[in-house]
């Protein structure tokens, strides 16, 4: 099996967490998830969704070159950070042309309504790093833009309910 740099797009609560792990699990790809970093690096800090841009940012330009190395040298890597905008997917698709291995885009597909029915749950469970209400819901999926084929990235389409 080839070296892989899997990404995962979809709206909060759609499974990109879940997906990434279960596909971690059972690859043995390593798991590196945007959200336990920043829940532990930036925790306290992190008080509005303009904290949460700059920190990303900030821990995106620390790990590329670590990202870079790690595929390098021959691990695939589920890379539980939000492949939400063209933006961020560029920036993921250009670590794995550097490092010179293949892209997967798992794109999880569903409605707004199941992603918030999920939230729910998942907020109640209190077991997820990132607990956003529905105003936080809806405000971040205002950027979101679904992958296009222009993007030439090649993307597994999971849908739901």
């Amino acid at each position: 099996m080839s070296t892989t740099l899997h990404l995962f797009c979809g709206k909060i609560a759609a499974g990109k967490s879940t997906l990434a792990r279960r596909l971690a699990q059972q690859s043995g790809a390593l798991l590196i998830s945007e959200d336990d970093w920043m829940k532990g690096l930036f925790g306290p800090e992190m008080k509005s969704f303009d904290d949460y841009i700059r920190y990303s940012a900030r821990l995106r330009a620390t790990l590329a070159p670590y990202l870079v190395a790690l595929l390098r040298a021959g691990n695939s890597v589920a890379l539980d950070f939000p492949a939400n905008t063209r933006k961020l997917r560029t920036w993921m698709r250009n670590i794995a042309d550097e490092a010179g291995v293949s892209v997967l885009l798992h794109y999880l597909d569903l409605p707004d309504e199941s992603c918030k029915v999920r939230l729910r749950a998942r907020n109640a469970a209190g077991e997820h790093a990132f607990a956003p209400d529905e105003a936080q819901f809806e405000l971040i999926s205002a950027y979101f833009e679904a992958p296009e084929a222009r993007e030439d990235l090649p993307i597994l389409l999971h849908g739901g309910p």
